[in-house]
Order: C-alpha cells, then sequence, then structure tokens
C-alpha cells in the first residue's frame, strides 16, 4: 500500500512539473533528460461556408467577372449586393434574383455609398479601356474612391480585381496600367492587412453578351493548359510576360470570393499562379 502511494505521488510530481515549467519545455523528474519541445504543424484551412451574417458587395457585378463572383458567393451562403452605373443585371439566370442591385457612379456622387451599409467585404471588378485620361480614371480614381469610402464605413475586407503586366502593353495602355496600380498602393494603404490584389491575365469562360454567348474558353482554356507550364518564359525581358497564361473565369471568382472572406487568406498580390494554386486547393 505504502508503496503505491509512493509510485503515485511521484507520478504527480512528474505531471506537475511537465505542465508547470514557464519555458514550455519537458523536464522529466526521472533523469536530467530534457525532452524536445512540441513540434507544431501548420494546418491546411477548412473551407467552411461563412457565417449567414456576412454581406458581399460587387463593385461592377453585372459584368463578365462580377456576376460570375455573385453566383459565387450566393453559392457560398453569403448575403450578396452589387453596384454598377446600369443598377440592374441583364442577365436572366435564376441566381440574379438573389442580388440587391444598386445603381450608382464611383466617379460622381456620393449617394453609392449607402451601397457600402452593412458591408463585412468589397470586391472591385471595375475596370475600363479607352483614352488614357478615361482609363486612369475607371480603373484608378473610380476604385480609390470606393477603397476610402468602404474603410470609412468599417468594412473589414476589400480584393480588388486588378491585371497582370504584359511587358510592353503597358506602354501601349499607359492610362489603364496607371490607374490599375494607383488603385492598388491605395488598397494597400488603407487595408493593409486584409486588401487582397488579384493580378489575372486573360480570363477565358463563356461570355454573354446580350443573347449571344462568346465560349472564349475554347481558345483560353488550350493556352492555359500550356501556358501554366511555361512559366520560365514569362522571365524573358520585354516579350516574357506575354506569355503569361490565361485563367478561367470560374477560378478567378472562387479565388475572389475566398480572399473576401477568409480572415486567414494572405493579404498583398496574387498573381495569376497564385490564382491557379488556389483555385486548385479549393477544388480538392
Amino acid at each position: 500500500m505504502a508503496s503505491r502511494l509512493i509510485h503515485s505521488r511521484l507520478s504527480l510530481s512528474r505531471l506537475y512539473v511537465m505542465v508547470g515549467n514557464k519555458n514550455g519545455r519537458l523536464l522529466s523528474t526521472e533523469s536530467n533528460k530534457v525532452d524536445e519541445p512540441f513540434k507544431v504543424e501548420e494546418a491546411e484551412t477548412v473551407n467552411v461556408p461563412p457565417p449567414p451574417s456576412e454581406k458581399l458587395l460587387v463593385l461592377g457585378g453585372n459584368g463578365f467577372v462580377g456576376s460570375h463572383i455573385c453566383r459565387e458567393a450566393l453559392n457560398r451562403g453569403l448575403s450578396v449586393a452589387s453596384l454598377s452605373r446600369s443598377g440592374g443585371s441583364s442577365l436572366h439566370d435564376s441566381w440574379a434574383k438573389n442580388v440587391a442591385w444598386h445603381k450608382g457612379n464611383l466617379l460622381s456622387s456620393e449617394s453609392w455609398k449607402e451601397a457600402l451599409d452593412g458591408v463585412t467585404s468589397v470586391i472591385s471588378c471595375i475596370g475600363g479601356f479607352g483614352s488614357n485620361s478615361y482609363m486612369y480614371k475607371i480603373n484608378g480614381t473610380a476604385n480609390i474612391n470606393a477603397i476610402r469610402a468602404a474603410a470609412e464605413k468599417g468594412a473589414k475586407r476589400f480584393v480588388y480585381i486588378s491585371a497582370a503586366d504584359f511587358g510592353l502593353a503597358n506602354y501601349l495602355l499607359k492610362g489603364y496600367y496607371e490607374g490599375k496600380r494607383a488603385a492598388e498602393t491605395e488598397l494597400l494603404t488603407k487595408f493593409p492587412y486584409a486588401g487582397v490584389i488579384l493580378r489575372p491575365g486573360f480570363i477565358h469562360g463563356t461570355r454573354s453578351v446580350g443573347s449571344i454567348k462568346l465560349p472564349l474558353g475554347v481558345i483560353g482554356s488550350p493556352l492555359e493548359m500550356v501556358l501554366q507550364h511555361a512559366k520560365p518564359l514569362n522571365q524573358i525581358p520585354l516579350v516574357g510576360p506575354l506569355f503569361t497564361p490565361p485563367v478561367n473565369v470560374t477560378a478567378v471568382a472562387k479565388v475572389a470570393v475566398r480572399a473576401a472572406t477568409d480572415p486567414v487568406f494572405p493579404p498583398g498580390i496574387v498573381d495569376v499562379y497564385g490564382i491557379q494554386r488556389f483555385s486548385q486547393q479549393m477544388s480538392r
């Protein structure tokens, strides 16, 4: 009986030292041995639906990329709203009825800021082509206005669909790229820990133009399969960026929604290869 009692006390003493050591290392009372500290491995992020209270605002939600983002967000159980100059969507798909469509111009009045009420995250697909001054306004100023307003309204995260560099094309579309980069700088300033910039190249998929559906994937999919394995070519000076692989619009939408809702999604710039990698992870 006494032997059992002594053995129990020694066991409790050993357990107390193991738990109570302040340095986080395991000490054994049976010898002078110091055990190795626990090794903690990084856990894989579990892709779970966001809580119902999450509200997403998609800027340009009635466009090619924006409409796919709206549909992806609805599939993930989010409350979704869209803001664009035309307001409602021309799409007749059933999911479009579940989006709150707002009309507003990011370059003119401030009435559009009401669309940010109660919004927890924003994804901007705003962009366009034209003269250099117009391209800077629509790609730069409009997005900067949205980023500042979202920060003021208390949005938690902001995702910006930007564009990959294409070498010589950057000089031909100077206003386009200068506007994009100005918006990126503003985003990383206002949302340093929760701002994500996606830089896809050519985005392919089925694009609706009125009643006509353009199967851009017929060209984009084969090119993506070939060029995603030719990354070294992308490093060639001047012409290298022309080998940037296309990316499917569904992949862009999936990664954008995840970046807008996942609090551990890393902030900063995600290039086309990162978009492909995150999308593949989500498809497993």
